[in-house]
């Protein structure tokens, strides 16, 4: 069965479209700045949407059972068919407890992201696989749990040197007249030899991502999320 790619959309972005991705998701509810709930949650989307909460606000007194009520609310009203937690800021015991009472609470499957997601039975919400990472070994140490993965056309840099090898996580691609193409890593990459050193840039166009997830079926990746803005 393919994995579906869900596009992370905002408000502004959904309204301007007459006709959606067949998978959206809503970009962002946020930790209110006034108050102890949350803010941002959408009037209305498509039912079987995903809807995201992250931490972009920093987390500050939040009330637990206020946001679980929220959500509960949001997913009767709009049918939503699932809560994606995207938490980034680790070691937060207001977020931990945030989190426990949403997965334990809702209804609904509920992703939550890796600094999160340990102690719990839910799906884990993992970030791109590096392009220089095979995706079977990226995926095995949630072996027996159920993985949503975030899809994007990341890109690394290798350097190589008599002393050793580093790597660095990059913005985006370098172009080259010469690249080649790695069919286990899914993604395409070109050298730049000089006398020091030899840098290998590994990047993943949309060719690649689509054989990304295609690889996935076979591992416990059950969902993909991606930026609107860079997949559609």
């Amino acid at each position: 069965m393919a994995i579906p790619l869900i596009l992370a959309m905002t408000g502004a972005e959904i309204s301007k479209k007459t006709v959606l991705p067949p998978f959206i998701s809503w970009m962002a509810c946020h930790f209110s700045p006034y108050g102890t709930g949350l803010t941002n949650l959408p009037d209305s989307i498509p039912p079987g949407s995903m809807v995201i909460v992250n931490d972009r606000t920093p987390v500050c007194g939040h009330d637990p059972e206020l946001i679980l009520h929220q959500l509960s609310a949001l997913i009767e009203e709009t049918q939503c068919s699932s809560i994606l937690l995207d938490f980034q800021r680790p070691d937060e015991p207001q977020t931990a407890a945030i989190t426990d009472a949403i997965v334990n609470g809702l209804p609904c499957p509920v992703g939550v992201s890796e600094p999160y997601a340990r102690g719990h039975s839910c799906p884990v919400f993992l970030p791109p696989v590096p392009p220089h990472i095979p995706l079977a070994e990226y995926a095995a140490p949630w072996e027996g749990r159920e993985v949503w993965l975030e899809a994007a056309l990341d890109a690394s840099r290798i350097t190589v040197t008599p002393d050793g090898s580093t790597i660095v996580p990059l913005s985006g691609t370098v172009q080259s007249d010469t690249c080649h193409h790695d069919s286990e890593l899914c993604c395409h990459y070109h050298m730049d030899v000089q006398t020091d050193r030899i840098q290998f840039h590994l990047y993943r166009t949309r060719e690649d991502l689509k054989d990304l997830l295609a690889a996935a079926e076979k591992t416990v990746i059950t969902k993909a999320i991606g930026l609107y803005q860079e997949l559609k």
